[in-house]
C-alpha cells in the first residue's frame, strides 16, 4: 500500500509488514517500539500512522496522556526527516542515545528528556533462563514452589491454545481492571494491553510473533510472546498469568528464555510505564543496562 507524504498519512496495515520488516532489518533498532508487530497492535491505542517525508518512512502517534509525537524515522535520511518535524514544532519520543549522537548531533540546539518510565529493560538471556547464583535465589525457589505444587506443562504457543489463553487473558484483565480503574492514565494502558494481547494471539503466526505457554491440569494458566528486535536481542511483549499463582510468573519467564530465540545474547522486556511494583520487578531481574528513551523538542519550543 502506499503511504502518504506528510503532511498526510494513513492507519497501519498488515500489507505493510514487510516493508517495515526490511526497514527494521536494515536498522536495528534497540528500543521495544520499533517493531512492525508492536506499532501494528498498539496502532489504536496510540493512533499510530505512517508517513513519507522526503525517503524517511516514519510513524506518528500519540501517548496515553493525549500527547502528540512521532517515533524514530524506520528509514531513508533519517536526520533530514527528523530535524524538519522538530523545526515544525513536534516531538520525537524514542530516541536513544545511539540516535542522538548519529542523527541530532547529540541534542545540540534541542531539548532532550530522559523518559525514565519508558525506558527499556535489557536483559542477559542467558541469565533470565538458568536463575544461577545468589542474586536469583528467591526467583529460583519460586519456581520450585510452582513446580513442587502444580502439574504442569511448558508448551510452545500453537493455535490448539487459543481458546485457553483468551479465556486467561480475560481472567487477567478483570482483576487489572479491579486494581487500576480504567478511567485513570494507566488505566488506559492496561486496556490497551488486553486488547493488544488478545489480538497477537489470535495473529502470532501473521505477526511473527513466538511464544510459550503453562498449563496446568490442562488449563492454560500463563502465557509469554516476543520476537526478535535485532540480530543480538529478543523481546518479549506480553506476559500474562494467573495473579494468584506463586511462581507461575518466575517459570514464564525462564521458559521464555530458555526456549525461545535461542541464538540471541539480550532479552529486552520493555517498559514499566511507571508502575512501581511492576518498576520493582523488573529491577529484580538485574538488567544489565536501562535502554534510555527520550522525548526530543526543539529548544524552546511549547508542547
Amino acid at each position: 500500500m502506499e503511504i502518504p507524504r506528510y503532511p498526510q498519512s494513513r492507519a497501519i496495515d498488515l500489507q505493510d509488514k514487510p516493508l517495515l520488516d526490511r526497514l527494521f532489518a536494515e536498522l536495528q533498532p534497540r528500543v521495544s517500539e520499533l517493531t512492525f508487530a508492536n506499532l501494528y497492535l498498539f496502532r489504536k491505542v496510540h493512533e499510530y500512522r505512517l508517513t513519507l517525508l522526503g525517503d524517511a518512512v516514519l510513524a506518528l502517534g500519540r501517548g496515553y496522556d493525549g500527547s502528540t509525537y512521532f517515533l524514530p524515522p524506520f528509514g531513508g535520511d533519517i536526520a533530514a526527516a527528523t530535524r524538519e518535524l522538530l523545526d515544525q514544532g513536534l516531538t520525537l519520543y524514542g530516541a536513544d542515545d545511539g540516535f542522538l549522537e548519529r542523527h541530532l548531533d547529540g541534542g545540540e540546539g534541542l531539548e532532550a528528556l530522559a523518559d525514565r518510565n519508558n525506558f527499556d529493560y535489557l536483559h542477559l538471556k542467558d541469565e533470565m533462563a538458568q536463575l544461577s547464583g545468589k542474586q536469583y535465589h528467591k526467583k529460583k525457589n519460586r519456581v520450585n514452589y510452582f513446580l513442587n505444587r502444580h502439574r504442569h506443562q511448558v508448551e510452545i504457543l500453537n493455535d490448539g491454545h487459543l481458546a485457553g489463553a483468551l479465556a486467561l487473558l480475560g481472567e487477567w484483565g478483570r482483576v487489572r481492571t479491579e486494581i487500576v480503574p480504567r478511567g485513570t492514565g494507566q488505566g488506559g494502558s492496561v486496556q490497551g494491553e488486553i486488547e493488544g494481547a488478545a489480538e497477537a494471539l489470535r495473529l502470532h503466526r501473521e505477526l511473527g510473533l513466538s511464544g510459550v505457554v503453562i498449563l496446568v491440569d490442562g488449563a492454560v494458566r500463563g502465557f509469554a510472546l516476543g520476537e526478535r528486535l535485532n540480530r543480538e536481542t529478543a523481546v518479549c511483549h506480553f506476559e500474562k498469568g494467573d495473579l494468584f499463582m506463586e511462581g507461575l510468573y518466575q517459570l514464564l519467564d525462564r521458559e521464555f528464555s530458555r526456549l525461545l530465540f535461542t541464538d540471541c545474547t539480550y532479552l529486552n522486556r520493555e517498559q514499566d510505564l511507571g508502575e512501581e511494583s511492576l518498576r520493582q520487578a523488573k529491577l529484580s531481574y538485574h538488567p544489565v543496562e536501562l535502554v534510555v528513551k527520550y522525548r526530543v523538542k526543539k529548544a524552546g519550543a511549547r508542547g
